[in-house]
């Protein structure tokens, strides 16, 4: 096992009894692909992070939703939604892992590598979900539990319904730095019954749109605008 996996254990303050599932969660498919060549895709996949995610971003979620219930038990569904969506959001997972400096210890392809991948909001969002599948894999759901509320114990503690709703704030102060007029927000469809409904918006400015959607048109706007501000900041880190 390599020494970088070692530290990075040591860094996230968790002790793995299979240090395995940690390295395979720091593995981006680019690095799979340029390492393992030769490999069919079910080995890769073995190899590569994705499966880590995917159950990671569900043990989140959970643990998220958990939370906010037993810190605010007096809050409506709707409100409980909207601060859970800004919780797992890509902006906010990114910063977290910003800040625990995955990005320094994620396995790369040289194309990836090339074109920014270690500072890339949605890579590393998707690399903090993976450590928390390979938490959860390695020691269950109340280790994994533990850990996120120790990563995301500020966000957790500055969380409230008005805070949920700053992304649209931050878009348009985003698109006003650029010069930019702010965005125009649309109710693209809604489905479902009147009870279980959900609200597909669209957001557009100058130059892009982004969609999103939520429960409510106010939750789905901000679902917009924060994939809108993942597509900006991507654009400028070009």
């Amino acid at each position: 096992m390599s020494e970088s996996v070692a530290k990075l254990e040591n860094l996230i303050g968790h002790k793995f009894q299979d240090l395995k599932l940690l390295e395979r969660a720091i593995t981006h498919r680019s690095w799979a692909f340029e390492n393992l060549p030769n490999q069919d895709e079910a080995t890769v996949r073995e190899c590569v992070n994705e499966s880590l995610e995917f159950v990671g971003d569900s043990v989140l979620g959970l643990v998220v939703a958990e939370e906010l219930f037993l810190s605010h038990p007096k809050l409506s569904e709707g409100d409980l939604t909207l601060m859970k969506h800004r919780l797992v959001s890509t902006a906010t997972l990114a910063n977290i892992a910003e800040g625990l400096k995955l990005g320094d210890y994620v396995r790369f392809g040289r194309g990836e590598e090339k074109t920014g991948g270690r500072k890339k909001a949605a890579l590393l969002a998707n690399t903090l979900e993976a450590v928390i599948g390979a938490v959860f894999f390695d020691s269950g759901y109340a280790a994994a539990r533990f850990f996120i509320k120790r990563v995301f114990d500020a966000e957790f503690r500055s969380a409230t319904p008005k805070s949920s709703l700053d992304f649209k704030s931050m878009l348009q102060e985003t698109l006003q730095a650029r010069r930019l007029q702010a965005p125009t927000y649309s109710l693209i469809k809604s489905e479902g019954p009147p009870h279980d409904r959900k609200f597909f918006v669209e957001a557009v400015w100058a130059g892009g749109s982004a969609r999103g959607e939520g429960i409510s048109i106010k939750a789905a706007e901000m679902m917009a605008a924060e994939a809108a501000l993942v597509i900006l900041k991507a654009e400028a880190g070009k």
